[in-house]
């Protein structure tokens, strides 16, 4: 059964300097699970445990940089905090060094030691795309491909971002299918391409069913290699959070309703 988070980034700075506004407001959305960054090393283990038990709200997924996972003691307070709450999936954003064939390489050589680390206490390691992974660093090769070729699939799985996938100008459904054997938790998010005088581009977010990206197929497309989570994900946004959320909770929730035929 797939199921709906909500990503906190939305809240921006307030995500440390008002921890229970955050949590209550994600409460009064509608949305029951949240992905965070990891908490732990942001609250402490206890206060962590405060703020899930009080607002009644489960965990999807713990989201971490490369460098948090590879800090021994971070990653062990991660893995202990996930496994007395139920989490089953870290995610990763961002690579180590530069945009560089080495870097992916020498990635994706960390990436299955920390998928390793995470599998053995039964917890599934993701790498979160955004779009610089899809430049071309020469031949036709991107750093995507380095990194779905190097990592092993039973170790590195891929938690695609719609949004990022249409702003690197690729086939979302299509990509999703090519990946089905290592995709199951995603991140939906909205927005537009803006670009200015020169052609530059450059990302606007918006609430989910607000913006350019085709949801419904992608939608379509995440139900049917079998999602087991869609993460709804909004950078920053003009309008209150809490607003935003409500308004992306209900477009999944109507989404969900169109899927069954309601």
């Amino acid at each position: 059964m797939t199921q709906f988070a909500t990503q906190l980034i939305i809240f921006g700075k307030r995500n440390v300097e008002d921890p229970d506004g955050v949590f209550g407001e994600v409460e009064q959305s509608g949305f029951a699970s949240i992905e965070a960054g990891n908490i732990v090393t942001a609250y402490g283990g206890s206060e962590a445990r405060r703020l899930v038990e009080q607002y009644n709200l489960t965990l999807s997924g713990l989201h971490d940089g490369c460098n948090g996972y590879d800090d021994p003691e971070q990653l062990a307070s991660a893995i202990e905090f996930a496994k007395a709450y139920g989490v089953k999936n870290f995610l990763n954003s961002g690579i180590f060094g530069d945009n560089s064939v080495e870097s992916y390489k020498a990635s994706a050589k960390k990436f299955n030691e920390f998928g390793k680390q995470t599998a053995d206490e039964g917890i599934t390691f993701h790498y979160h795309n955004h779009d610089f992974e899809f430049a071309d660093l020469g031949d036709g090769v991107t750093g995507m491909d380095i990194l779905i070729n190097e990592t092993d699939p039973a170790l590195v799985k891929l938690n695609l971002d719609v949004f990022w996938l249409y702003y690197a100008e690729q086939d979302i459904a299509g990509y999703i299918r090519a990946h089905s054997d290592r995709t199951g938790y995603f991140h939906f998010k909205d927005g537009r391409i803006i670009r200015d005088e020169e052609g530059k581009k450059r990302p606007e977010f918006l609430e989910l069913g607000q913006g350019d990206v085709d949801l419904k197929t992608a939608y379509a497309t995440a139900l049917e290699v079998g999602a087991d989570w869609i993460v709804a994900e909004q950078d920053n946004t003009k309008r209150a959070p809490l607003e935003s959320l409500t308004i992306s909770h209900d477009y999944l929730a109507t989404l969900a309703g169109d899927a069954i035929g309601e």
